[in-house]
């Protein structure tokens, strides 16, 4: 509002009072309920709010009013009125009003104490006022429209702007390193965590950063985050080159900061080279040096080795040695400027390495009019090129060929070279070019078609594989021609994501596996069929798994993830995982190698509750914050009943719940009983769980139905990565029953049930053990007790006195060893897996004592084997003795000291499930047992057989059918006798070994827990002398059918030795004097 006459400040404040007066009264009238108010300046006081135009007589004043309005619609309406109100409006006479113009309205924004203040049409705020309160919106010709704060003055016409280069605005890329673990969904701009997080780190630096001096204020700006913790890259807006950081870093708080947290970058050019840079090249960085200070040279924020890497003075270069595709990343060279690191870096790549492949590099061909064909093919995006002396034949990418012409006339010998194209500085490495020398032959060869070149029994040749896969395929020379051996084939597009996979880093690990479960469904029926293909991608997973270790995956990285898994473990691939657990170590660990990458992955997830379901796959994500909460899942996949419960779980706990339907046609199927998968008989007959829980469970209960009802024998068992296959330790079957089963394991991983088609009643086997034993118990203590009664009358010579030494020996060997057995068993049903503790002594005793029986009928056999052959030689009963003992008890000793020795160590002494007893899976110190009794066996086995040869020569003689079958009979009672007192019975333990058959488990078990009945039996009762002196001493009838039989004991004992008394006598031989004729008084000794 102006005037054009000259005006005194008296009329012109009166003026002022009128407009303001009369603006006030409409604007409440016209709005009830709106609360205004207006306020100015007097004209006498320099107050910013009048401003004179010109300093000439007649005066133009521009006066600015501020008004209050609580709804901004009153603005507007006053916008139109004044208009309509001032336009040539005269006041006084020399007083006009010319023009009203709102400059400024500002506001309060919503939730919120602070201001922001727009410039109405062509006015602005001076560049000033943009950096110190900052802009809304952008900075454009050293002004903007809005600023983030309610100054003391108005925006300005832009006709009284000014030019202010001092504005000029510099963008300074930044860094921060934040004490958290990086979770992928920061990788996703759109993501809520992303926009989170970067709205926290933007409001939390631009308050720290109000105090920095020429600070764009509110111009931090989040561009990306990186793993390690959590590096957020992000913009700041400054009219200063290089502003000090020192101090306004210090200010921003709210973060979780690591020391030193804050670092400038900036993208450079340390490799000026416009060509790519290919394998084994060396390449040689550079380090613009805008500052002076030391430099830090890192790869992927990695530190760098001086055996790969060499350096130039001061760091000031970085050279790589022989580069390969694995030297691929982000590069940077660290100095220190301005009290912050300074980074400067960029992405280097390396090309991936070519493979030619062009077959045999000798062909030999019929010498015979004929055209053959020969292929080259590379990998990648690499050109080829077939040369033959010099002069290019066929050039192009993926496969070439080539047509050699052979005439029969002129046989000769050409050589073709197939290499890179247009790559000549590429020459002088080895995997630039292949060579094929064609030959011809008029021999015959064993291997010939019109494909192939001629080959010889067992040679292998390396064909291309077909279009859209890389790789090779081996044929062998076989009897029946040509045949395909091995299949390297891999899908290329597959292939292209291993090679991306070797310089993969973690912020490019959810559009990687996006890109990889794309590409696996598109090609799942060539997928499938592959094997090279399937393990080309668990080595992918792997690699993913390996790298996720460090940071925190969300659900749609896991579920592309699991949509992988899906693919691949289909059941058309059931096959070609079979051929793969068939296969070598490599090939065999693959199915492993996948359960360990889903294992590691898993463990890594978000913290909140979320699930996923596929067609065969089911996981669940829950967070555990109620104290003592059970935690039930259930599966609601396709013929799957599967329940996990873990009851009573902590708090906080996350547990990551996934069941798999498909993954019996993956795993191998070897355990503890059998480590190969080729031979084994168990079948994985449910889902596989894999269940990981980041604090310590000691109680999970798994329900399975299993697939095929026919199978029995349920094992409760998880994949133990470090024995390399399935293992029941802590885990026991509660229930079998209506297709389910029910276990409970006390720890967390992955689990399934294994049966086999071969079941083997374990409870009755167990009740015929327990009860054997007991009766064995009883039998042998009644033998020591008749032995003591009856020891004078029956050990009169030496040859009776060994015998029953051995009994003796034997009996009390088995005894502390059924002992021993009890203890142990006992042990085993309380503990699973049995105490290392209270299993080592039992086990010690229990192995000494049971090889101590077993030397004692060693020595019991090489009695009677000495009394058959050597009829005429005499042996002290001192030296027996001594020869004895040291074999009975000193021998068996010896084996267990070693045997504990040797494997107490790495406490791989006992079995490490199910029973007290020697280990066998991991030191096979059951051998330590086996070994010894088995050959004691086999002797024992032998002296058998010699026994029954004399006998059967000795009763040659007879001719009439009276003596044959008292030869007979004899026989048959000696081979009842001796097997028992030799231990042949544990012969029936090689059986049980290879055999399901439920009869021999029972035969065996039977005759092995009841044996110390048969010493008693065998040994003691059936020896008529014995119940002959037991009957003397306890004055009771005698048991023999001739009482009067006395001193000369003739055939009357059917122990071991009277088989030994008949088999002399048949020779007028008797035992207590080795002269041909003895009378029968000097026999009268037991025998």
């Amino acid at each position: 509002m102006a005037s054009k006459r000259q005006i005194s400040k008296q009329n012109l404040g009166l003026t002022v009072a009128i407009l303001l007066t009369h603006v006030l009264e409409v604007a409440t009238n016209d709005f009830q309920e709106t609360s205004m108010g207006l306020q100015f300046s007097y004209i006498d006081e320099p107050r910013h709010h009048i401003r004179q135009r010109r300093a000439d007589p007649y005066t133009d004043y521009v006066v600015e009013i501020e008004m209050h309005a609580s709804d901004i619609s009153v603005i507007n309406e006053l916008k139109i009125y004044l208009n309509e109100f001032i336009q040539n409006h005269t006041v006084f006479n020399n007083v006009t009003l010319l023009e009203s113009n709102f400059t400024t309205v500002c506001s309060m924004l919503p939730g919120n104490t602070d201001y922001q203040c727009n410039c109405e049409n062509e006015y602005f705020w001076p560049c000033d006022n943009c950096i110190k309160y900052g802009s809304c919106g952008s900075i454009t010709n050293n002004e903007c429209r809005c600023i983030n704060a309610f100054p003391n003055n108005f925006c300005q016409p832009i006709s009284e702007m000014t030019d202010a280069t001092a504005c000029h605005k510099r963008v300074i890329t930044m860094s921060v390193e934040i004490k958290e673990i990086f979770d992928t969904s920061l990788t996703n701009p759109a993501d809520d965590n992303y926009k989170t997080k970067s709205q926290q780190i933007e409001s939390t630096i631009n308050k720290g950063y109000k105090s920095l001096s020429n600070y764009v204020n509110g111009s931090a700006k989040v561009t990306g985050f990186r793993s390690g913790s959590i590096i957020a890259d992000y913009t700041i807006n400054s009219i200063s080159d290089s502003p000090d950081f020192t101090s306004a870093n210090i200010n921003v708080s709210g973060l979780p900061l690591i020391q030193n947290a804050f670092s400038l970058t900036e993208e450079t050019i340390f490799f000026n080279r416009t060509d790519k840079i290919y394998p084994k090249q060396s390449v040689t960085l550079y380090c613009p040096q805008s500052v002076m200070g030391p430099i830090v040279w890192k790869v992927n924020e990695k530190d760098l080795d001086r055996i790969k890497y060499s350096f130039g003075p001061d760091n000031s270069t970085l050279t790589v040695k022989a580069a390969d595709v694995s030297d691929s990343g982000r590069y940077s060279c660290i100095l220190q400027t301005n009290s912050l690191p300074y980074i400067q870096w960029q992405n280097i790549v390396i090309e991936q390495e070519p493979s030619i492949i062009v077959g045999n590099n000798e062909q030999v061909y019929p010498c015979e009019d004929k055209i053959v064909e020969l292929t080259c093919c590379v990998n990648g995006d690499y050109s080829i090129e077939w040369v033959l002396n010099g002069t290019v034949q066929s050039s192009g990418s993926g496969c070439i060929a080539v047509n050699h012409m052979i005439q029969k006339i002129n046989c000769k010998e050409d050589n073709y070279t197939c290499q890179l194209q247009n790559l000549p500085q590429l020459l002088d490495y080895s995997y630039s070019r292949s060579s094929v020398t064609v030959k011809t032959s008029t021999e015959d060869f064993p291997c010939k078609n019109e494909t192939f070149e001629l080959g010889t029994p067992n040679q292998t040749t390396e064909k291309p594989c077909d279009a859209g896969k890389e790789g090779s395929i081996i044929y062998t020379c076989l009897q029946e021609g040509w045949i395909k051996t091995q299949d390297n084939c891999v899908v290329k597009a597959i292939k292209e994501l291993e090679s991306r996979a070797q310089v993969l880093v973690v912020e490019d690990i959810p559009k990687f596996l996006e890109e990889l479960s794309n590409e696996t469904y598109k090609y799942k029926k060539d997928i499938t069929d592959s094997a090279a293909t399937i393990q080309t991608i668990v080595g992918i997973l792997i690699i993913v798994a390996n790298i996720s270790q460090n940071i925190t995956i969300n659900k749609p990285v896991i579920e592309n993830f699991l949509n992988i898994v899906e693919n691949i473990t289909s059941d058309e691939s059931k096959n070609t995982w079979t051929g793969l657990n068939n296969g070598d170590m490599t090939k065999r660990n693959v199915s492993t190698n996948l359960l360990q990458a889903i294992e590691t992955i898993s463990s890594h997830l978000s913290d909140v509750d979320f699930s996923i379901t596929k067609p065969s796959i089911q996981l669940n994500r829950t967070i555990n914050d109620d104290n003592s909460k059970n935690i039930d899942v259930k599966s609601h996949l396709e013929n799957s009943t599967t329940e996990i419960l873990i009851p009573n779980v902590p708090k906080p706990t996350a547990i990551t719940i996934i069941i798999f339907t498909k993954l019996d046609n993956v795993l191998p199927t070897r355990n503890t009983s059998n480590n190969d998968s080729k031979t084994s008989e168990n079948i994985i007959n449910g889902d596989v769980v894999v269940v990981r829980v980041n604090q310590t469970i000691h109680n999970i209960s798994f329900t399975f139905n299993i697939k095929n009802a026919s199978l029995e024998n349920p094992q409760s068992v998880f994949w133990n990565f470090s024995l390399d296959h399935w293992d029941s330790t802590g885990c026991k079957v509660k229930s079998f029953g209506n297709e389910t089963v029910t276990y409970e394991c006390d720890h967390t991983t992955s689990f399934s049930i294994l049966m086999s088609p071969y079941a083997i009643n374990n409870r009755a086997l167990a009740y015929i053990t327990y009860i054997g034993v007991a009766i064995s118990l009883a039998s042998l203590i009644l033998c020591l007790i008749i032995e003591a009664i009856v020891w004078k009358s029956v050990t009169r010579n030496d040859t009776a006195y060994m015998r029953h030494v051995s009994i003796v020996n034997v009996a009390v060997s088995l005894l502390i060893a059924n002992i021993c057995f009890i203890i142990g068993a006992a042990i085993a049903d309380k503990e699973q897996p049995p105490s290392v503790d209270h299993c080592s002594p039992v086990v010690f005793f229990m192995h000494f004592f049971y090889l101590a029986v077993f030397f004692w009928m060693f020595i019991t056999a090489l009695l009677l084997l000495y009394r058959t052959v050597m009829v005429f030689s005499q042996m002290s009963r001192t030296n027996m003795m001594v020869i004895a003992f040291t074999v009975g008890y000193c021998a068996p000793l010896l084996i267990a000291v070693i045997t504990v020795a040797s494997t107490a160590g790495p406490k791989n002494y006992i079995s490490k499930e199910d029973a007290c007893w020697l280990n066998w899976d991991e030191s096979k110190a059951l051998l330590a047992f086996v070994i010894p009794a088995l050959t004691i066996v086999a002797f024992n086995l032998m002296v058998l057989i010699v026994v029954l040869c004399k006998m059967v020569r000795r009763g040659v003689g007879a001719l009439t059918n009276s003596n044959e079958k008292h030869i007979l009979v004899v026989i048959a009672r000696c081979v009842a006798i001796l097997t028992p007192i030799f231990g042949l019975t544990w012969g029936f333990g090689i059986g049980t070994m290879v055999s399901h058959n439920l009869g021999l488990h029972v035969m065996f078990a039977l005759l092995n827990s009841f044996q110390g009945f048969f010493v008693l039996v065998f040994g003691i009762l059936l020896d008529s002398k014995v119940r002959e002196s037991l009957a003397g001493k306890l004055s009771l009838k005698n048991l023999s059918s001739s009482p009067t039989r006395g001193t000369n004991a003739g055939t009357s004992s059917t122990g071991g030795l009277g088989i030994l008394r008949w088999l002399r006598r048949r020779n007028v031989y008797n035992l207590s004097d080795p002269s041909p004729a003895t009378s029968a008084n000097s026999s009268s000794g037991s025998h």
